[in-house]
C-alpha cells in the first residue's frame, strides 16, 4: 500500500475535522432554531462556538497530535477561535462586497459569494492560521526541518 505524504495527511485531517465541525454547527443551529426556540443570532453564536470546539478537538487530537498535545490549552483554543472568527468575517465580507458593492442581490448570488467564494477563501485562511498560529509547535515536531505536520489518526 502506498504511503500518503505528510502534507496530504495534514490536509485530509484538517478537512475531516472541518466536516465534523460543520455538521455539529449546522445540527445544533437547526435544533436551537427549531425545538430549542432560540432567535437566529443566539442560535448561530452558540452553534459557532460548538463547531469551533469540535474543530479544535479534531485538530488537536488528530491532525496535529503529538506526545504533548493531549491536554486542553486555553490560549491555543482562544487563538483557534480567533482564526475561525477571522474566517467567518471573510465570508461576511464576500457577501457584503457582492451584495452591496457589486449589486448582486439575489439569494443565489448571496449563496455563491458567502458559501462558495467566501467559504473557499475562509478555508484557506483557517488552514493557514490553524497550522501556523495554533499548532505551529506540533507541526514543527511532526516533521523536523520541513514545517510539515503529519496526521497519525
Amino acid at each position: 500500500m502506498r504511503r500518503v505524504r505528510p502534507a496530504a495527511r495534514e490536509l485530509l485531517g484538517f478537512a475531516a475535522a472541518g466536516l465534523c465541525a460543520y455538521a455539529a454547527d449546522l445540527g445544533l443551529f437547526l435544533w436551537l432554531r427549531g425545538p430549542g426556540g432560540l432567535d437566529p443570532l443566539t442560535a448561530k453564536a452558540l452553534s459557532f462556538v460548538a463547531g469551533c470546539t469540535v474543530a479544535y478537538a479534531g485538530n488537536a487530537l488528530g491532525t496535529y497530535r503529538s506526545a504533548d498535545a493531549g491536554a486542553f490549552r486555553l490560549r491555543q483554543y482562544a487563538v483557534f477561535c480567533a482564526v475561525n472568527v477571522a474566517g467567518a468575517l471573510v465570508q461576511l465580507l464576500c457577501i457584503a462586497v457582492s451584495h452591496y458593492g457589486l449589486g448582486f442581490t439575489s439569494r443565489r448570488a448571496d449563496t455563491v459569494s458567502g458559501a462558495g467564494i467566501g467559504m473557499a477563501l475562509a478555508t484557506v485562511l483557517r488552514f493557514w492560521g490553524t497550522r501556523t498560529l495554533v499548532f505551529r509547535s506540533q507541526a514543527a515536531q511532526a516533521a523536523p526541518g520541513t514545517g510539515q505536520a503529519t496526521w497519525t489518526g
